[in-house]
C-alpha cells in the first residue's frame, strides 16, 4: 500500500489523513480542526501541525489552499486572510512540520482526485468540477489535462462574485430553501456551460453529501452532471496525489521550540 499524508484547508475547517493512492481512498479515518479565526499564516500552519501530528506522521504531505497557487506561492486569499498574499506556503509549511510538502490549490486537488478515482475516471472531452462549500472551487480539464488555478467562483453573477450568490455559504447565510438555492446554481451553471461548454460537470465541497437534495431539482441541460463519488474526501486525496506527482519543498530542520 502507498501511502502519502493529505491536508485540506477549507475556509471553515482543515482535515487531513493518511491517503491510500492504490485505491484512492483514505487509510484512515481523517482528523478534523476548526480554521483559526483570523486565518493568518502563522494560526493556520499550527492548526495543520496539530493534524500532521494527530497521526505521527512523518514523510511527505500534501496541502490544498482555497486560492491561486503558483510553484508553492499562494498569490490570492479569498476566503482566508490576506497575510498569504504573495508568501511562500510550501516552505513555510516544510520549515514548520519538518517534512516535504506540496501546496497546490483546493479545487484543483479535488479535481485530480475525481478524475483519477471518482466521477471523471476514464471522461474525455471538457470535464469542470465545482466544490460548493464556504466559495466555489473550480477544477477545468481537457482531455484529463488539468489547467491550474481557473478560480471559476469569481466569474461576475449579477455584478458579484458569482459564489457571493451561490456558494453553500451563501444557502446558510440567506437561508435559502433548496428549491431556491438550486434556482441560483442552475443560473451559475448556465453561465460556466456557456463560456467552457464541458461535456461533465461533478459537483463536489461539502454540500455532495447531500446531492439528492437538490440535483434533481436542476434543469435539463447538454452537460451531465453527477456527484463527486469521493465527496468531501477528494480534497484530501488529491492532495496526497499532489504530494507524489509534484517537487515537493525538502524538509527544513523544524524551528527550534516546535
Amino acid at each position: 500500500m502507498t501511502t502519502v499524508f493529505g491536508v485540506d484547508i477549507g475556509g471553515s475547517g482543515i482535515k487531513g489523513a493518511p491517503v491510500d493512492l492504490d485505491r484512492g481512498a483514505l487509510a484512515q479515518e481523517r482528523h478534523k480542526v476548526l480554521t483559526p479565526h483570523p486565518s493568518g499564516p502563522d494560526e493556520v500552519i499550527a492548526a495543520v501541525r496539530e493534524v500532521v501530528r494527530h497521526f505521527d506522521h512523518r514523510g511527505p504531505v500534501g496541502l490544498t489552499f482555497p486560492g491561486v497557487v503558483v510553484d508553492g506561492r499562494t498569490t490570492t486569499a479569498a476566503n482566508v486572510d490576506k497575510g498569504w498574499i504573495g508568501l511562500d506556503a510550501a516552505a513555510r509549511f516544510s520549515e514548520a512540520l519538518g517534512l516535504p510538502a506540496t501546496v497546490v490549490n483546493d479545487a484543483d486537488a479535488a479535481g485530480i482526485a475525481e478524475v483519477t478515482y471518482g466521477a471523471g475516471r476514464g471522461r474525455g472531452g471538457v470535464v469542470l468540477l465545482l466544490t460548493f462549500g464556504t466559495g466555489i472551487g473550480s477544477a477545468l480539464f481537457s482531455d484529463g489535462v488539468l489547467v491550474p488555478n481557473t478560480e471559476l467562483g469569481h466569474l461576475e453573477l449579477r455584478g458579484k462574485d458569482a459564489e457571493r450568490r451561490a456558494s453553500s455559504a451563501a444557502k446558510e447565510r440567506h437561508d435559502l430553501s433548496w428549491p431556491e438555492w438550486a434556482g441560483r446554481v442552475d443560473e451559475y451553471l448556465d453561465l460556466v456551460e456557456m463560456l467552457f461548454s464541458p461535456q461533465l460537470i461533478v459537483i463536489g465541497g461539502g454540500v455532495s453529501r447531500k446531492h439528492e437534495k437538490f440535483l434533481p431539482l436542476l434543469k435539463e441541460r447538454r452537460a451531465e452532471v453527477v456527484p463527486a463519488e469521493l465527496r468531501n474526501d477528494a480534497g484530501i486525496v488529491g492532495a496526497a496525489m499532489a504530494a507524489t506527482l509534484q517537487p515537493t519543498v525538502p524538509a527544513a530542520e523544524p524551528p527550534v521550540g516546535h
